[in-house]
């Protein structure tokens, strides 16, 4: 089975509701998905979710990287993945995210032409993955009725909520949401890079003394050195990385340093599934845990990283969620996954599992 040609086309997605972090407000989101064909007859579909703020990309520079980049999968072999990324890399630099819709193409062939899901051929053994949900800025009160909602409607076990705008109102946010979930589900709080490491480093106190278990990248992703310097005043609540880990060389600084206790693996900084397996394989080797995360991305992508998740015992939980936040209806693209509360059950569909309407 060989390809024989890249298409792709470009979704608009409404959310059910504005989706607020430190970094941007979010009200609608565009994705580009990858259909690569083979000469069997077989398509392999990807995901490319520009996040401009974080890999530099955009909707335009994804869809010029993918018309770059196709000409090089032309009579490739589908299982020959490090060769595709090989020449991907030397070909341009950067570009996860569009790297990451081939990779995805790649792994969904793959997995079709075993017959098996991408998690099995991964190594995975349980398809049952639990996801956190996430609860983006806004007033305390709705925040904490959003926490509640998730915990007591939807079963999550877990809330991550973001914060780094504005201290003092974080402050109430954590107070807020800490008594709406109190010893029904743990909490994490995300930064996204908003805080000094002397404000993050007052936070980090304010994090403790309401239970929180997690903060991720309090500081800017520029700043391991601050990590790790916030680890050693933590106070018992874990330190996790997200925009400063894109390249397998990203997680190996940062372990280096001490900097981390986890690190966020997302497919769209890192390029797809077969870098995101060689950070995790770093993090392992250094003794520190992994999560899966995603941008605002449909269920091609959610799919994929819920592969990983099944696939690997040192990623140990994921922020999977973001399908969640989208207007019902809003998208021609469905997962074969099941939902039991705040875990998903994979399916043994080949490949990904995704239906997509072309």
């Amino acid at each position: 089975m060989l390809i024989t040609s890249l298409e792709y086309r470009v979704y608009s997605i409404p959310l059910r509701e504005p989706f607020k972090i430190a970094l941007r407000e979010i009200r609608e989101t565009e994705v580009v998905v990858v259909r690569l064909a083979t000469d069997a007859g077989v398509y392999g579909y990807g995901e490319a979710a520009p996040e401009p703020c974080v890999t530099g990309e955009t909707l335009g520079t994804v869809t010029a990287a993918l018309e770059y980049l196709a000409p090089l999968l032309e009579g490739a072999d589908p299982f020959a993945i490090e060769r595709a990324h090989r020449l991907m890399d030397a070909a341009l630099t950067g570009n996860t995210a569009a790297k990451c819709a081939i990779d995805l193409a790649l792994y969904d062939l793959m997995g079709k032409a075993a017959g098996m899901p991408v998690w099995r051929l991964l190594g995975g053994a349980d398809p049952r993955v639990q996801s956190d949900m996430t609860v983006g800025i806004a007033d305390p009160a709705h925040m904490a009725a959003s926490a509640r909602r998730y915990v007591e409607d939807e079963g999550f076990r877990i809330i991550k909520m973001k914060v780094g705008i504005d201290p003092v109102s974080d402050e109430r946010a954590v107070a807020a949401v800490s008594e709406a979930i109190s010893g029904r589900a743990a909490l994490r709080v995300d930064a996204n890079q908003g805080y000094t490491r002397a404000t993050a480093a007052r936070m980090l106190e304010v994090f403790a003394a309401h239970g929180v278990e997690e903060a991720e990248q309090l500081v800017s992703a520029d700043d391991l050195e601050g990590l790790a310097w916030l680890r050693g005043r933590a106070q018992g609540v874990a330190i996790m990385a997200d925009e400063a880990i894109h390249a397998p060389s990203d997680a190996a600084r940062a372990c280096r340093l001490g900097a981390v206790d986890k690190i966020n693996i997302k497919l769209m900084k890192c390029g797809g599934l077969f870098p995101a397996l060689a950070i995790n394989a770093l993090a392992e080797a250094s003794g520190v845990g992994c999560m899966v995360g995603c941008m605002l991305e449909t269920p091609i992508a959610i799919s994929a990283g819920l592969a990983l998740a099944a696939a690997r015992e040192n990623i140990r939980d994921t922020d999977c969620d973001s399908y969640r936040y989208y207007a019902p209806d809003a998208v021609a693209i469905a997962g074969s996954f099941a939902e039991e509360g705040d875990t998903v059950v994979l399916s043994e569909e080949p490949g990904l599992g995704v239906n997509v309407t072309w």
